[in-house]
C-alpha cells in the first residue's frame, strides 16, 4: 500500500480505541500502524492470514458473522471492500453500534449510503459515523 494513503487512513482511525478490519487479506499495513499507535486491532478474513504482532486475527465471514468478533469495536473498517460485502459489513456495524468506514476496489461505487471523504490517492466511504 502507498504509505501516504496508509498514513491518511491511520490518522482518521487512530482515535478509536478498538478497531476491527474486515477482510485483511494480504494488506496488513493499516492494522499494523493502528496497533503501533495503541489501537486494539482485530483483523478478520475468510481464510487464515498472517498478521503483524500486536494485531489479533479471527477467522470470520462478514456475510455470516460471529458477532462477538465485532461487538466491542468502536470502528469497523475495510480496504478494497467489494460491493457485495458493503451491506453485510454495515449490518454488523449497526448491530454492534460501531462506526463503519471502507474503501472500494478502483471504480466500484458504494452499495450503501455513505459520506465520501477524499484523501490523497483514495476515497474513504463513511457508512456509519
Amino acid at each position: 500500500m502507498n504509505p501516504h494513503i496508509r498514513d491518511e487512513i491511520v490518522t482518521r482511525l487512530a482515535d478509536y480505541p478498538r478497531a476491527v478490519e474486515v477482510g485483511i487479506g494480504n494488506r496488513p499495513d493499516v492494522a499494523d500502524e493502528l496497533a503501533a499507535t495503541g489501537v486494539a486491532v482485530t483483523a478478520t478474513d475468510i481464510r487464515p492470514r498472517t498478521v503483524p504482532e500486536g494485531v489479533e486475527f479471527r477467522l470470520d465471514d462478514v456475510t455470516d458473522p460471529v458477532v462477538d468478533v465485532y461487538e466491542s469495536a468502536d470502528v469497523i473498517y475495510a480496504q478494497n471492500l467489494p460491493p457485495e460485502l458493503h451491506r453485510p459489513a454495515l449490518s454488523v456495524a449497526e448491530e454492534c453500534d460501531s462506526v463503519f468506514v471502507f474503501t472500494t476496489l478502483g471504480g466500484d461505487q458504494p452499495s450503501v449510503p455513505v459520506r465520501r471523504e477524499t484523501i490523497p490517492g483514495e476515497t474513504l466511504f463513511w457508512a456509519r459515523e
